[in-house]
This record gives C-alpha cells, sequence and structure tokens, in this order.
C-alpha cells in the first residue's frame, strides 16, 4: 500500500506539472495569436495599397487629357453705319485782303472794324501827287494829239476832193497826205491808252468793297504809307470777309472719303453756343493732301442770324453709311500680327489664315474685306499661335 504522504507528493507535483504545461501553452497561443492578427493587418494593408495603386493606374490610363473647345462664328454680312467725329473751320464764304496798287498816302478812312459794307462802297481814299501830275499831262498829250489828227484828216480829206478834177493834185501828194493823217491817228490812239492808263491808276487810289460783307481787321491809320512793295505792303489795309453765308471746311481721312457725297446731310457744334446747327456737303476736292493725305469737304452754312463766326473751331459729325452690305466681324476674331492681318476660317475641323483688310470699326465689331464667302465658320477669339492646318475643336 502507498503512503497518503506519497499520494500527496504524487498529486502535487501532477498538478504542477499540468500548470506548468497550461501555462506554457497558454504563452504559445498567446504568441501564435499575435503573429496572426500581425500578419493579416499587414496582409490587409498591402491589398488595400495595392488596390489603390491600381485603381490610380486604372484612371490614368482610361481617363485621356481632352482638348479644349473652340468658339466659332458663321459669317455674314452687315450694312454697317457709323458717324465720324472730326474738327473742323468756320470760315467767311468770301474773304479778301486788300491792299494798295500804287505807293501813296492814306488821305481818307471811311470805315473800321465791325463796320457792314456793300459792295462797290468807298472804303479808303489814298492819295499820290504824282499821280495827279501824270494823270495832267496825259490829258494835255491826249488833247494835243487829238487836234493834230483832226488837222491832218482835214488835210487830207479837202486834197481827196480836189484830186477828183484831173491834174490838179498829184498822187504823190495824196499819198503823203493819207500817210500824215494815219501817223496822227496812230498818234492819237497812243496817247488816248496813256491817258486810259494813268486813269486807272488814279483809280486804285479809291479802295472799294469788292462784295457785302464786314470789315474784319484794320491796319492803317490816317497818313500812314502803304504801297506794292516795301514796309507799307506788309499788311493788308483791310480784310473784308462776308459772313451771312460761311463756309465749313473739314478734313476727311483717306479712309473714309468713300463714304461721303454730295448733299449728304451732316450736324455740327462750336464749343461757344449751346444748339447743334445742320449743313449739307457742296463740294470736295476729288483729291488727296499729300501731307495729311485727306481729302477737304467743304459745306455752305447759312449764317442769318450772325452767331456763328468766321475762324470758329467746330466739331463735325459726319455719318458714314455703306452703299452695300460688308462682312461685319467681332474685334476678337481679328488677328493683328508682323505676319500681317487676318481671320482664322475653320475648314473640315482645320484652321485656315485668310488675309483681310480692316474697315470702319464701331463698338465691338470691325468691317473686313479679303477673300471671304458668306457661311465661313471663322474662329471667335482669335489668336496668331494658331498655325496653319492646327486641329480646330468644335
Amino acid at each position: 500500500m502507498k503512503s497518503p504522504l506519497k499520494t500527496n507528493l504524487l498529486k502535487t507535483n501532477t498538478n504542477k506539472l499540468k500548470g506548468d504545461n497550461i501555462n506554457d501553452l497558454s504563452k504559445i497561443t498567446f504568441t501564435f495569436m499575435k503573429n496572426k492578427i500581425i500578419q493579416s493587418t499587414a496582409l490587409f494593408f498591402t491589398a488595400v495599397f495595392f488596390l489603390a495603386s491600381c485603381n490610380s493606374k486604372k484612371e490614368e490610363t482610361v481617363t485621356p487629357e481632352l482638348e479644349p473647345k473652340t468658339e466659332t462664328f458663321l459669317l455674314q454680312k452687315e450694312k454697317l453705319t457709323t458717324e465720324l467725329r472730326l474738327p473742323a473751320e468756320l470760315t467767311g464764304f468770301q474773304q479778301v485782303d486788300l491792299y494798295a496798287k500804287v505807293s501813296s498816302f492814306v488821305k481818307l478812312l471811311k470805315v473800321d472794324i465791325g463796320t457792314q459794307v456793300k459792295k462797290g462802297q468807298l472804303l479808303i481814299v489814298l492819295e499820290a501827287p504824282e499821280i495827279s501830275s501824270q494823270l495832267a499831262a496825259a490829258e494835255s498829250r491826249l488833247k494835243s494829239m487829238e487836234a493834230i489828227y483832226a488837222t491832218s484828216k482835214s488835210t487830207y480829206n479837202r486834197l481827196y476832193e480836189t484830186s477828183k478834177v484831173e491834174g490838179t493834185i498829184s498822187k504823190n501828194d495824196l499819198e503823203m497826205a493819207n500817210g500824215k493823217k494815219n501817223s496822227d491817228y496812230a498818234q492819237y490812239q497812243a496817247a488816248v491808252a496813256a491817258h486810259k492808263e494813268v486813269s486807272i491808276m488814279r483809280g486804285y487810289l479809291e479802295i472799294r468793297a469788292p462784295f457785302d460783307g464786314v470789315v474784319a481787321a484794320r491796319n492803317v491809320n490816317l497818313g500812314t504809307f502803304v504801297g506794292p512793295a516795301g514796309k507799307g505792303s506788309d499788311l493788308p489795309l483791310l480784310t473784308i470777309q462776308q459772313q451771312n453765308k460761311l463756309r465749313l471746311a473739314v478734313s476727311v481721312p483717306e479712309l473714309y472719303t468713300g463714304y461721303l457725297h454730295n448733299g449728304d446731310e451732316m450736324s455740327f457744334n462750336v464749343k461757344s453756343l449751346p444748339e447743334t446747327f445742320k449743313a449739307t456737303i457742296t463740294r470736295m476736292s476729288g483729291a488727296l493732301d499729300l501731307k495729311l493725305r485727306s481729302e477737304r469737304v467743304e459745306m455752305d452754312v447759312q449764317n442769318t442770324k450772325k452767331n456763328l463766326l468766321p475762324g470758329m473751331v467746330a466739331e463735325v459729325l459726319l455719318p458714314l453709311n455703306a452703299k452695300d452690305s460688308t462682312f461685319v466681324i467681332p474685334k476678337s476674331a481679328l488677328v493683328n500680327s508682323a505676319e500681317g492681318t487676318f481671320v482664322i476660317k475653320v475648314l473640315n475641323h482645320k484652321a485656315t489664315r485668310v488675309d483681310v483688310k480692316r474697315g470702319r470699326e464701331i463698338d465691338d465689331k470691325i468691317e473686313i474685306f479679303g477673300d471671304l464667302n458668306p457661311q465661313d465658320k471663322l474662329v471667335k477669339i482669335a489668336s496668331e499661335e494658331t498655325k496653319e492646318g492646327d486641329i480646330i475643336n468644335e
């Protein structure tokens, strides 16, 4: 029989062994489970990263980068009506500077600045004593030659009547009398011409108004020496202007001359008056000024109220109406570059440059001329970076 002490020791050892085994087993199991969890977590994150990478690569591969669309429009013709503002000048319809024809002194001055004058009215009387002497001498010579001619003519007539009786007057005497008469007649005509010349020079001592108008300037006083040359001719005696009718002149640039015609009505205004005036194009020069490259256009202005003055600067509003319809495009469709001025035409989804000439502009539109047809498709916002043959994505 086993003793109770041995039996207890055996049980204790057995239990101890079992407890140790259980503890070892628990540690092993815990370590195993921990390793499993770590491996599973690593596998999970690896899978997520792999899937994300795959999706990213798939998106990069499947979604290509799209070209931006280009806005286009169809070309059409329009009648472009614009207005052009230009500075202009008002002048008298007729204006003249009066000078002295002969050297003389101012004897009588009948007008002053602002005087209304009529055609033929006496304005200034000049005095030249030598002209009076010349006129007196011419009159004396004229009377002398007239008397000599009358005597020669009378002598010839008597000899001619006597020569009708045969043998009374020789033929030679008759011919000499006739020659003397003709010579005296020529001398008489010369005296008439000389007297007329001096009389005309005497007439230049009276300065008269050439037309109805206003004295705009006076540069002489009583006793002033005037003449055709020298210090006395530096300034005109008087300046006469016709102010009841004025001339409005404007220089139109070459680009716009084709839109204006005789009879076109326009409006203008001046700074000193609030109202707007009307006028009609009356004359066009038909040629360009070589310096300004512009055409002179004139309008007649009836100034019955006398509120407009010659010399005023006016602002003219000229209507530019096209006769025919033309191609009109947005300004953004026109390209100005070193290569020229052009638009971009879309043909079979490809860019084609078409050279054009620009016309009038109004707001955001511009008139063009070139090898184009209605309904042509043009790029609305053109750029010189667009080359010939580039693909246009509409």
